[in-house]
């Protein structure tokens, strides 16, 4: 039951937000082994003034915070937080060094919708 927020300095249509939550929730059944039902995406943006990263070079900023069920390895967090960060960077141009991704992990039973509560991830799921 992950959610994934993104913050970011882009403009984007309701059509290519669309299509990046779209592809950031592909990219996460792929690499997290999971179905998709349950991944919820968050898309804010900002004025160029409200986000900020020592490290970033022109233009636009995008930061993704992935609170998910913990348990996943090191391997399948990383799978996931490149895919989505080249994405970013291909379609729509983030340099890489303004891309951040943060992973806060969950016990499963934290993570609910009306109708059930997470348990512990297995590598079936």
């Amino acid at each position: 039951m992950p959610l994934l927020q993104f913050d970011t300095t882009l403009d984007l249509s309701a059509d290519e937000k669309r299509a990046f939550t779209d592809a950031v929730t592909e990219f996460y059944t792929d690499e997290m082994a999971t179905t998709a039902g349950h991944v919820a995406c968050v898309v804010r943006e900002h004025e160029a003034s409200n986000l900020a990263l020592g490290r970033a070079v022109d233009g636009p900023l995008l930061f993704l915070n992935a609170d998910v069920r913990e348990g996943r390895p090191f391997e399948r967090k990383r799978a996931f937080a490149l895919a989505t960060m080249d994405y970013a960077h291909a379609e729509f141009g983030v340099p890489e060094p303004n891309l951040k991704v943060v992973f806060s992990e969950h016990e499963g039973q934290d993570m609910m919708g009306v109708d059930r509560v997470g348990g512990d991830w297995a590598a079936a799921e």
